[in-house]
């Protein structure tokens, strides 16, 4: 059996690989802030390297592929799922962490789970508990608490905060953070133009000229053209940004999305269907749990409950309630129980 010394070496040799490539600005391992539960560390991994290897191994991020990102439960393979965006996340981040000599495992662990929370319909299904829940709802914050509190995975507090802040608004604390937050932008903004393209609801032409004349009109020139505008405007420096022509031509390029597409476009046509399925099945767990659950959580429960769902789920369940079908022995919602039992 081999010494204890022993078995940490490859953690270590990893750990001291980070101090001797990585960028003075990085993240270094060695030097977390640690998790909110002290663990014994890993021989083979890093803490960022395991908080990685935790959400992908994670049930939220399984539920990822059936939530939609843009287009409601697409039949056609090729549209994006909220599970491809984040993949797509990944990949951009940890390119742009890599040329910067950041931390990439945190990178990594930060992109994939910044929208384990989100809900299904996308920022419909959003929108819509941000209505009904008393305080309001936003992904990012649920993210965490899936991560925190649902999965428990206990990961170290530099993830936890990427995760957090990977949306507008938020200053993130550490620069992987802030690859995340800007990776996440360029995805979405990159991969909703060609969606939209595929479905026939905007053309290449359509977009901003001067835009196109920025990034050009190829998909992948774009793409890379936004990568690049952040490596080179972040090379050796402490703060990760675009540079600001090309962070101009790209709000300006969202901008032009959320009026074109993501705003009363074809795209929305089924939204109010997929709010009343929410707004159903809220109502409907609320009354639930009234018997059997205290007052006070009973928001929280099914808040948890229903932005775990992916699309099909909340489908089925709405139409196991309010569409008549042939005689049920029985109905089961034991998750929901369940969690009325664990929630603080």
């Amino acid at each position: 059996m081999p010494q204890t010394d022993e078995k940490n070496k490859i953690r270590e040799y990893l750990e001291q690989r980070e101090l001797d490539t990585l960028s003075d600005f990085a993240t270094k391992s060695i030097n977390t802030l640690g998790r909110e539960v002290p663990e014994e560390e890993c021989n083979l991994r890093t803490c960022f390297q395991r908080d990685r290897d935790r959400i992908l191994h994670s049930k939220a991020f399984r539920r990822l592929k059936h939530k939609t990102q843009v287009f409601l439960s697409p039949f056609d393979d090729h549209f994006r799922t909220r599970l491809t965006h984040t993949l797509e996340v990944s990949q951009i981040a940890r390119t742009i962490s890599r040329s910067l000599r950041l931390n990439e495992d945190l990178t990594e662990a930060i992109a994939l789970g910044h929208d384990l929370g989100h809900t299904p319909f996308g920022h419909c299904g959003e929108g819509v508990l941000n209505e009904l829940v008393k305080g309001g709802f936003h992904h990012n914050i649920q993210s965490v608490r899936v991560v925190k509190v649902l999965e428990n995975l206990n990961l170290c507090k530099e993830t936890i905060d990427g995760i957090l802040t990977h949306t507008w608004g938020y200053t993130p604390k550490t620069p992987e953070a802030q690859v995340v937050q800007l990776a996440d932008k360029i995805a979405y903004i990159n991969h909703d133009i060609e969606d939209s393209i595929r479905a026939g609801i905007i053309a290449e032409k359509d977009l901003p000229e001067d835009c196109i004349k920025y990034f050009s009109s190829v998909q992948s020139k774009r793409l890379n053209k936004m990568i690049n505008e952040v490596v080179f405007n972040s090379l050796n420096m402490p703060k990760v940004a675009m540079s600001e022509e090309g962070w101009y031509y790209t709000t300006k390029l969202r901008q032009w999305m959320f009026d074109n597409v993501y705003i009363d476009s074809p795209a929305k046509q089924e939204e109010k269907k997929a709010r009343r399925v929410i707004q159903e099945l809220f109502g409907l767990y609320v009354e639930m749990l009234k018997p059997c659950c205290d007052e006070s959580k009973i928001q929280r429960v099914v808040t948890d409950y229903i932005s775990g769902m992916t699309d099909r789920y909340a489908i089925e369940k709405f139409k196991e309630y309010f569409i008549p079908r042939g005689l049920q022995l029985s109905t089961k919602d034991d998750y929901l129980f369940k969690l009325a039992k664990m929630t603080d």
